[in-house]
């Protein structure tokens, strides 16, 4: 139940974590999923404690990144960092290296290094033209840190290829890039009033005519 509500319905998923953690707090398996729940609720605290409960009982480095994510949301983004360099982060692997190289970007976002942010981003797997389940989510990463340095025209480029590899929908890297085109999504009522349907309206400005004066009414 944990899994199968944590995307959309997280309080609950959360809920069921608690019974679970009752009847079974020995198994790795039910600590792992009660982190999750915590974390997707925003209970980092909990969830770091749950998760290195986890990771006591199995040893594995799996959830190396998701711990250091947590120090990102208690406000530790040094401890995140100190986190990335770590020993443990060379046993991951490769999706857990790019999880790890995102969590790392964040926490120097977190304390308003933005060229830091930047480098840490460009990698092979950044640079790569093949599409793997992180793909999408490193471009939109990359593209979203380059905007907030104001390099937008670069920003532009990375959110369209993040649009390329985003095969599931699982970043509004393509709401981003038309935020960018001056292209606005509005709700419009069909003629008989009941159903809607979505617009696109491209928005232009008029540029005023040099030495012209604007026309008083």
């Amino acid at each position: 139940m944990v899994a199968r509500l944590i995307d959309e319905e997280p309080d609950n998923a959360y809920a069921y974590s608690k019974v679970a953690l009752r009847l079974a707090s020995r198994v790795a398996a039910v600590r792992e999923a009660a982190g999750f729940a915590a974390y997707a609720t925003q209970r980092y605290s909990e969830a770091l404690a749950e998760f290195r409960a986890a990771r006591r009982m199995t040893g594995s480095v799996e959830l190396w990144p998701v711990m250091a994510d947590c120090e990102r949301g208690l406000g530790r983004p040094e401890k995140a960092l100190e986190m990335a360099g770590a020993p443990d982060v060379h046993k991951l692997d490769k999706a857990g290296q790019v999880e790890m190289r995102l969590v790392a970007a964040g926490a120097r976002r977190d304390m308003d290094q933005l060229d830091a942010a930047i480098v840490t981003l460009q990698s092979p797997e950044l640079a790569s033209n093949s599409v793997q389940p992180w793909t999408a989510r490193l471009r939109y990463a990359y593209a979203d840190a380059l905007l907030a340095a104001g390099r937008k025209g670069e920003a532009r480029e990375w959110f369209a290829k993040a649009v390329e590899a985003d095969r599931d929908s699982s970043t509004d890297a393509s709401d981003r890039l038309a935020e960018l085109d001056g292209v606005e999504f509005v709700d419009a009522m069909t003629e008989d009033g009941d159903d809607e349907v979505a617009v696109e309206v491209e928005v232009e400005v008029e540029q005023p005519v040099e030495g012209k004066a604007d026309d008083q009414d």
